[in-house]
């Protein structure tokens, strides 16, 4: 089965390039396209008015849309940012400090570099820990707040203690946020039973197909009704207050920060509709993938230690020693991955088929 007619814009940009690497930036369907010139018709049609399609609209429909996703009970619990980090700032302003963190020694650069310069600064100290070692730490109660990648993006591996940790989380504290980047639109999500407890981010730019711009925190009520960093938009329904008062919205959207480009919600709006038109659900890509990597498995023609072989990611991790040669010799031939120190990643999406992997095959057989 191929889904490449989704894909034509993207495709016809670059027909020589064979793209392995959707689980880093994932190539846009033309759905998006149409997304991204709502936007801008709306900005020149409505002028100042946009707002009121934007947080009327636009808006409600993307919170709905990860909602369902999620199995979220509430979609206002959904706030949008450019970015994660972004929301990771407000998360942490939201709790005295110093914060006392757990986190897993697999964690995203952003995050990484983040909590070593909280550190650095005293605003925080930060144990981590192999993954398998999280819920255990985080049973000792000497955190407050929990960090953890539902998909660890460098191997792959998934955690599977969310419950665990939600079963430990407080308003008071501990906080248990959720890194969802590399599960979002990769794998089926339940949240249901543990949306009251553990806060969670993700974005469009990876398995959603939006692109940047599109990062979103579902934020469980009752934690954090007041972060430290804050922008207007958090008192956006408010500003009538008597001057001098710092108004936060009772849901969600208390962690909004300022006037920001809705370009990328409008894209993520547009192919998550395209994706309910084409009955494209979570599970049906994950299955096209699974076939796709199943294929490759099958055929693999380099040596290499497999990170993930039963993991659900949409990327294979393979580790050797050659990888960062592997990554640049395929990148010379126009086949596009990446790699994580010696890990390659090899990553699929819905606009690849049974004859890119063929391809894909015939390029790794020349790498020693």
């Amino acid at each position: 089965m191929s889904y490449k007619h989704l894909f034509q814009r993207a495709l016809a940009a670059a027909p020589e390039r064979l793209h392995f690497a959707a689980h880093s930036h994932h190539l846009w369907p033309d759905a998006s396209y149409l997304g991204q010139l709502a936007a801008w018709e709306d900005g020149v049609r409505l002028a100042d008015r946009k707002w009121e399609r934007v947080m009327g609209e636009i808006w409600p429909a993307a919170q709905r849309h990860v909602a369902a996703e999620l199995k979220l009970p509430d979609p206002d619990t959904v706030v949008f940012a450019p970015n994660t980090h972004e929301l990771l700032l407000r998360i942490a302003s939201a709790r005295p400090g110093p914060l006392r963190i757990l986190a897993s020694t697999g964690e995203f650069h952003s995050f990484r570099r983040q909590s070593m310069r909280w550190e650095e600064a005293g605003s925080a100290t930060v144990e981590r820990v192999p993954l398998e070692e999280i819920v255990a730490r985080a049973s000792a109660g000497a955190h407050d707040l929990i960090f953890v990648s539902q998909v660890q993006f460098g191997t792959g591996q998934v955690f599977d203690g969310i419950a665990e940790l939600a079963a430990l989380a407080r308003p008071e504290g501990p906080w248990v946020v959720i890194d969802g980047y590399h599960a979002f639109m990769a794998m089926e999500v339940d949240l249901s039973a543990v949306a009251d407890k553990v806060f969670y981010l993700a974005g469009g730019y990876k398995y959603a197909m939006a692109g940047e711009g599109c990062a979103f925190l579902h934020a469980p009520p009752g934690y954090g009704p007041r972060p430290e960093i804050t922008g207007w938009y958090a008192e956006f329904e408010d500003l009538s207050l008597p001057p001098g008062s710092i108004g936060y919205a009772p849901d969600g959207r208390r962690f909004l920060g300022a006037t920001f480009d809705p370009s990328g919600i409008y894209r993520f709006v547009a192919v998550r509709d395209m994706l309910r038109q084409e009955e494209l659900t979570t599970a049906t890509i994950a299955a096209h993938v699974d076939g796709l990597r199943a294929q490759l498995l099958a055929e693999l023609p380099i040596a290499a230690a497999l990170r993930n072989p039963d993991s659900p990611a949409r990327f294979l991790a393979l580790q050797s020693p050659h990888a960062q040669r592997w990554k640049a010799e395929l990148e010379a031939e126009d086949v596009i991955t990446d790699v994580r120190g010696d890990v390659l990643r090899i990553g699929f999406g819905l606009y690849q088929d049974a004859r890119d992997v063929r391809r894909l095959i015939e390029a790794l057989s020349w790498l020693r």
